[in-house]
């Protein structure tokens, strides 16, 4: 009998599994037994041979940020005037045309912690834009947006995002996890929130019943603990939601890319390899057990590997991602259109559908 059965017949019986069992069969388990028991419970909460993709474009609101993130080349300094932007109205225009053009429904603006922008701000922002474009979901800001609003407006996370949700919010990006330890956030950003503020700021986004999803971004100065106590506070919050609420929709997971940052240059870039993101994938699945849909990340890991991805537990290709700014200034440069992202699904033996926001069909 192997070592690890009783591991893994927990974990097929949707049980949590302790900090110990999953740092055993991440550290010890051979990476097919992983990505068998990842593809096992996939079919548990995901039945049928269908992997959801999404259209939408990521539009950087502002590159003015003050976290400190020692892993971005894209934001620079509220003083670098002659490198700092915000994004006007004509220009989100133009960029929603270009996407209702490619069939797209939603946009991720990302922004940042910009320290003159406070919550009129981002309400005039979103009432503005659906005025336009009432149908155009907006996927928007991230938990530590969220804390850094409410801490410059002295206001609750819960009196802010009601404000947002009523100026047009539709769903809450996992955006700004990275790994929610404080060992590692101060050290790679050391202006940006807490991990407790992010965790607090979902757990409001739960109670609103606004759609969320959760992310980790590994592979840098974190250690192997230290990921998966990461997966059991997103294990443990998503517990926590209320009856019938979303909750955490999807987990995604993905390699840090470091190539030219601080973050890089100062610890010596390394590159994950195909098995480290493949067993990452895998054990999110199994530590996972409350959570439907885990995403693979084309974008980080490339085609090859986001395809292998869907055989260790991954049921989502995620979106073709019109515009991608910040990983790409890293010198990671992948891309996909909508007929190549179904081809990729299809290639690798699956049957792509298009979602929304929600993983309904479109």
């Amino acid at each position: 009998m192997n070592i690890y059965d009783n591991i893994f017949h927990k974990a097929l019986n949707l049980e949590p599994l302790s900090a110990k069992e999953l740092m055993l069969i991440y550290k010890f388990a051979d990476t097919g037994e992983l990505m068998f028991v990842g593809n096992q419970l996939r079919q548990i909460h995901v039945q049928g041979n269908s992997v959801s993709w999404q259209i939408d474009r990521n539009v950087n609101i502002t590159n003015v940020c003050i976290s400190g993130c020692k892993f971005c080349n894209f934001h620079c300094k509220p003083h670098e005037t002659e490198k700092s932007y915000t994004t006007t109205l004509d220009e989100y225009i133009k960029k929603i045309e270009e996407l209702i053009a490619l069939n797209g429904d939603q946009l991720l603006l990302q922004g940042g912690l910009h320290p003159n922008y406070g919550l009129n701000f981002y309400i005039n922002l979103f009432s503005q834009l659906k005025k336009y474009y009432p149908n155009i979901k907006l996927h928007a800001l991230g938990p530590p947006e969220i804390a850094h609003i409410a801490q410059k407006e002295k206001k609750s996370y819960r009196e802010i995002l009601e404000k947002l949700v009523e100026a047009g919010l539709d769903s809450l990006p996992g955006a700004g996890a990275e790994i929610l330890c404080d060992r590692v956030r101060k050290q790679i950003s050391p202006a940006k929130p807490d991990s407790q503020a992010w965790l607090n700021v979902m757990n409001e986004a739960h109670k609103l019943n606004l759609p969320t999803s959760a992310t980790m971004v590994f592979g840098h100065i974190e250690t192997l603990d230290e990921r998966i106590e990461h997966l059991i506070k997103i294990r443990n919050l998503q517990d926590k939601k209320p009856q019938n609420a979303y909750g955490f929709l999807a987990f995604i997971c993905w390699p840090m890319q470091l190539g030219g940052t601080k973050l890089g240059n100062k610890t010596g870039y390394k590159t994950t390899t195909v098995d480290e993101y493949i067993r990452t994938v895998a054990i999110s699945r199994i530590a996972l057990n409350n959570i439907t849909n885990i995403q693979t990340s084309w974008l980080t890991a490339g085609k090859d590997t986001a395809q292998i991805a869907l055989h260790s537990g991954a049921n989502d290709m995620g979106s073709i991602m019109i515009e991608e700014n910040v990983v790409s200034s890293t010198g990671t440069i992948n891309t996909f259109d909508a007929n190549g992202i179904q081809k990729a699904i299809c290639d690798a033996g699956f049957i792509p559908w298009l979602r929304n926001q929600k993983y309904e069909a479109r």
